[in-house]
């Protein structure tokens, strides 16, 4: 709908001149320099990171770590964007240090340069903990097996653990790719001029400043074309591979010590970048004048909209999720579910994950132009950032949810068919005892990625 109502709305194609097919062509060249520049580097780094924390099980903190990883994707991109400044900026820690140490003078944040660093902070960990989660479920009859074979470190990697990183790797690369063409707020900030602008923010300029709906539209396709493609090109490179379920103990791995030097200087390494900016703003913030914010009416009513968009858009994605994976359920009851009830599922799981391929500047801004023409933008535009921020957390709500629900149906359906428990009664005392940890997690999860949210807000 909203990009139907982009098109609509324009009156007629801008004119594709050699001046404006030029200014077209920098923007996206541009976004993807950046968003190719950044998922590299991202996956380059994460790579070792996540084996060193897969390797070392027994580390100090490691799942304080391992929840760590986690926590750049729920934070303000807009915050950590300040916090990256502190440490990164003219004036920032860095700066600070290589200036006392004469090696160099400040460094500059703004630009390319900023860009990467800030999509890195965020997708490195992201990819590292999904990289994580895959290597530990190697069965632990391969590091038996691995150890009797004497396996060196670069065997294992060659030999067991680079096949479950390359079957999970473009999928991984695809997600990340998207997230940094999506970006916002990092490349409205950290841009620093007309030669580091992305389509995300081209869109954004073309509606707010100069209100040219026919450049917005032919920005959004372009953005559109360019998401489905490494959407679909993601779920195609990707592969699945076969793992047994086993009844055994874990195994030590067989390259667990001789690997714990090197392992612990990228896990600190790695740890460090992470926390960096998280505890520059952390010190920033004790030295505020709380006094003079909190006596302000307009932090109480941006805190309360905060809040209110917050818990509007969590519980939207939550019952969206909830209908998703209830369905699913329904047809995974069956014995033999037919080829139409396997391709049904399979739409129903990619649908959940729309909201990676068609933006939410591109929702917000498709939104905007139809409200604008009826003067009721400011009256719906509180409940549109709700529904939008919903969307955009739903894949990550799935994610959460998905296997809790279908291995709390596959424990519990044959159980309550014979008591005769279903509907209200079922989810009363099966289900939401069950299932009420993995909510209380996607739920806080949406919401904070809906306080963050400035995409739709702008």
């Amino acid at each position: 709908t909203p990009m139907l109502a982009l098109v609509a709305i324009a009156p007629s194609m801008p004119d594709l001149s050699a001046d404006y097919l030029g200014f077209v062509w920098a923007i996206t060249k541009f976004t993807l320099l950046q968003a190719g520049l950044s998922t590299g580097l991202s996956l380059v780094l994460a790579v070792p990171l996540a084996r060193a924390l897969a390797r070392q099980t027994s580390f100090p903190g490691r799942a304080t770590i391992l929840r760590l990883l986690a926590l750049p994707l729920a934070l303000p991109a807009l915050v950590v964007v300040l916090g990256i400044i502190e440490v990164w900026g003219r004036q920032g820690w860095m700066s600070t240090a290589l200036q006392e140490t004469g090696l160099r003078g400040p460094l500059n944040i703004y630009g390319l340069t900023g860009i990467l660093i800030a999509h890195v902070f965020f997708n490195m960990s992201l990819a590292a903990r999904l990289l994580v989660a895959s290597l530990e479920q190697i069965p632990p009859e391969n590091w038996r097996l691995a150890a009797q074979l004497s396996f060196s470190s670069s065997h294992v990697f060659r030999h067991i653990e680079w096949p479950v990183i390359r079957s999970v790797l473009p999928g991984i690369a695809s997600l990340v790719f998207m997230l940094c063409i999506a970006s916002f707020a990092v490349v409205l900030v950290l841009g620093g001029g007309p030669k580091a602008t992305t389509l995300e923010v081209a869109i954004y300029q073309s509606l707010r400043f100069d209100f040219d709906p026919p450049r917005a539209v032919l920005l959004a396709l372009l953005q559109l074309s360019l998401c489905t493609g490494l959407f679909v090109l993601g779920g195609r490179m990707a592969a699945d591979i076969a793992v047994m379920a086993s009844v055994v103990k874990p195994a030590q791995r067989p390259d667990q010590h001789a690997s714990r030097p090197m392992d612990t200087i990228i896990i600190v390494a790695g740890l460090s970048f992470i926390a960096a900016p998280m505890l520059a703003i952390l010190l920033s913030g004790l030295t505020a004048p709380f006094g003079a914010i909190v006596s302000q009416s307009v932090f109480w009513r941006a805190l309360g909209t905060s809040l209110l968009l917050a818990f509007t858009a969590a519980s939207l994605s939550l019952v969206t999720a909830w209908c998703l994976l209830a369905a699913q359920r329904t047809i995974l009851r069956r014995r033999e579910p037919s080829r139409a009830a396997a391709s049904l599922i399979s739409g129903m799981q990619a649908s959940g994950s729309l909201i990676l391929v068609v933006p939410p500047i591109v929702i917000g801004a498709g939104w905007f132009v139809v409200l604008h023409r009826t003067g009721m933008a400011a009256a719906l535009a509180p409940a549109i950032v709700a529904i939008v921020n919903a969307l955009m957390s739903l894949p990550f709500v799935l994610r959460i949810l998905r296997p809790a629900v279908i291995g709390q149906a596959q424990v519990h359906d044959r159980l309550c068919a014979s008591l005769g428990l279903s509907g209200l009664q079922r989810w009363k005392l099966i289900d939401l005892p069950v299932l009420a940890r993995s909510f209380a997690l996607a739920f806080a999860l949406a919401a904070a990625l809906s306080i963050g949210d400035l995409g739709a807000a702008a």
